[in-house]
């Protein structure tokens, strides 16, 4: 973007430096880490991120089919005239649950999930941290998950009722939290839009300078993979083996600047323009990879 270099210095400085959580929430944040890193010890402290948004909500707003039948059909409009009256009665609004998931705008289940980092190379032995909210049929949903990644952990695992207590209610900031954890994750897996995923996906790539891995599968293609029960298990490997790749190579881009318009977000996309901190003489802005804040 076009900005004299004092002022995106202090657009960098505000979004990287000068934002902070709020101390109850940095608190109990880094402890989290502390603990994830700690029941990743097998693998020197490393662990992978996933934002899932499998929540009531999404599933409802998506219009996506997923058990199918009346019960859900009705359960379905039920929720999306409770949060958002008669939008979807309207006669401008097509409803196509087909259509959606061909489009890849279906968040992706627990299972669709597990499947998806299991085609793409990632063991049953690998750490998961799992950031969301209640999901959807949470206890049936997540079993599949558990079963391929039985060292998952959520925010709920890591922290005891008392400690979350004064979180609960306020979804910002038990986001919050999930944000932190997956801040320092060696890998974090975004399977759904939206701010939390784009900001942190920035926040990383200049934390690391631009060397932070993200997974954002390609849904539109995984949805195809995934309903063509035809197809074998090595082969859908391969296509995640590919998508991952893929996902590699994208992350490392470097979005073209032509002009004074910019082809992606900064808040996304910080490198190279808030490099300019790193080589200020006067800040040090280098977080270490995990934070070290005894647990009392």
């Amino acid at each position: 973007m076009n900005v004299p270099p004092n002022i995106q210095f202090v657009r960098c400085l505000a979004n990287y430096e000068a934002l902070r959580f709020s101390l109850p929430i940095s608190t109990l944040a880094n402890k989290l880490v502390n603990r994830m890193t700690d029941k990743s010890s097998t693998t020197g402290g490393k662990y992978v991120s996933i934002h899932l948004r499998f929540e009531e909500d999404m599933v409802a707003f998506s219009c996506c089919v997923y058990d199918g039948g009346e019960a859900e059909k009705i359960e379905m409009d039920s929720i999306r005239k409770r949060g958002w009256g008669e939008k979807f009665k309207r006669k401008a609004h097509v409803i196509a649950p087909g259509l959606n998931r061909m489009n890849g705008k279906c968040p992706m289940t627990p299972l669709e999930v597990g499947m998806m980092l299991r085609g793409m190379g990632f063991a049953n032995s690998t750490p998961i941290y799992l950031a969301s909210g209640k999901l959807y049929k949470a206890e049936r949903n997540l079993a599949p998950l558990l079963m391929m990644f039985p060292l998952l952990q959520t925010k709920e695992s890591l922290a005891s009722p008392n400690e979350l207590a004064s979180f609960e209610g306020y979804s910002s900031r038990l986001a919050a939290l999930d944000y932190t954890v997956c801040l320092f994750s060696e890998a974090f897996v975004t399977t759904q839009g939206g701010n939390f995923p784009h900001f942190l996906m920035g926040h990383r790539r200049f934390l690391y300078d631009g060397h932070a891995k993200t997974i954002k599968p390609n849904k539109t293609q995984l949805a195809v993979l995934l309903q063509d029960t035809s197809i074998s298990w090595k082969a859908f490997k391969d296509k995640m083996e590919a998508m991952v790749a893929e996902s590699d190579r994208k992350g490392i881009m470097v979005p073209r600047v032509r002009k004074s318009n910019r082809k992606a977000s900064i808040f996304t996309n910080p490198i190279p323009e808030c490099r300019c901190l790193w080589e200020s003489e006067n800040l040090t802005v280098k977080w270490p990879h995990s934070i070290q804040i005894p647990d009392q």
